[in-house]
């Protein structure tokens, strides 16, 4: 069951009272906002609905935004893919920054800013579009991305466990050599320590596969539909046919 939007178990009171109440569109919430982002870098944990008020407030006040938080927002937020959180986040940042922005305001702006932001939109779109392999090899491919997501604490991790998840949706038996690079895990005891210890998979390396125990998404399931047609039906079709006029 998919937990309610606006929902957070790890949510400080503070916070909730804030986002329960008319605090939430008051700027000097912003610091709050902006410490409970770091609290939730550290701590590994994600709060949409929080966040989503905070970059609110950037749009309502754009002389508060601070380009580090929003990049920090944008980057937790891949961590909890597939879900729509990154989008929505996105769509509170200014114009300029967004991916295919061509009206030329980016050049006007902190072009440092427009940078992170489309390299995590690419990023996203990677995640999404199941280029598992091209996300790792992006990310790995340009010092500012290590850059992005130092201050989020086990972000690899985390999107590691998000792509095995979407995995186990999906395959009942995958290639180990295919589950390295989805995983970006090169090593052989690296990647079986991984597939079943946090997974629970099966890894057979005489096989070359690593097996996914059956769930209610993987599980090939056929689906016999059938209807019951009494010939008084058919009998009133024919008779519709003859009394239409010629």
């Amino acid at each position: 069951m998919v937990a309610a939007f606006d929902k957070c178990e790890t949510r400080p009171a503070n916070i909730d009272a804030i986002l329960e109440g008319l605090d939430r569109y008051n700027p000097e919430t912003t610091t709050i906002f902006q410490d409970y982002v770091a609290q939730q870098c550290e701590d590994r944990t994600f709060d949409c609905y929080a966040n989503l008020a905070l970059l609110k407030l950037y749009q309502f006040n754009p002389h508060l935004l601070q380009a580090e938080t929003a990049t920090n927002v944008l980057t937790k937020a891949l961590t909890v893919f597939p879900s729509p959180a990154f989008s929505l986040c996105l769509a509170l940042l200014p114009a300029y920054t967004q991916p295919f922005n061509t009206d030329g305001q980016a050049a006007a702006q902190n072009n440092d800013f427009v940078e992170s932001v489309q390299k995590l939109a690419q990023l996203s779109t990677l995640l999404e579009s199941a280029q598992y392999a091209q996300f790792w090899s992006t990310l790995n491919s340009d010092d500012l991305y290590a850059d992005l997501v130092a201050d989020v604490a086990g972000f690899e991790e985390l999107v590691r466990i998000r792509i095995a998840f979407e995995i186990g949706k999906t395959f009942r038996e995958i290639s180990i050599d295919i589950l390295e690079q989805w995983l970006d895990l090169r090593s052989r005891d690296a990647l079986e320590k991984f597939a079943t210890e946090v997974c629970s998979w099966q890894v057979d390396n005489a096989a070359g596969v690593v097996r996914v125990p059956t769930n209610k998404e993987n599980e090939v399931r056929s689906e016999v539909k059938s209807e019951r047609v009494g010939i008084d039906m058919f009998g009133r079709v024919i008779r519709r046919g003859f009394e239409q006029a010629a």
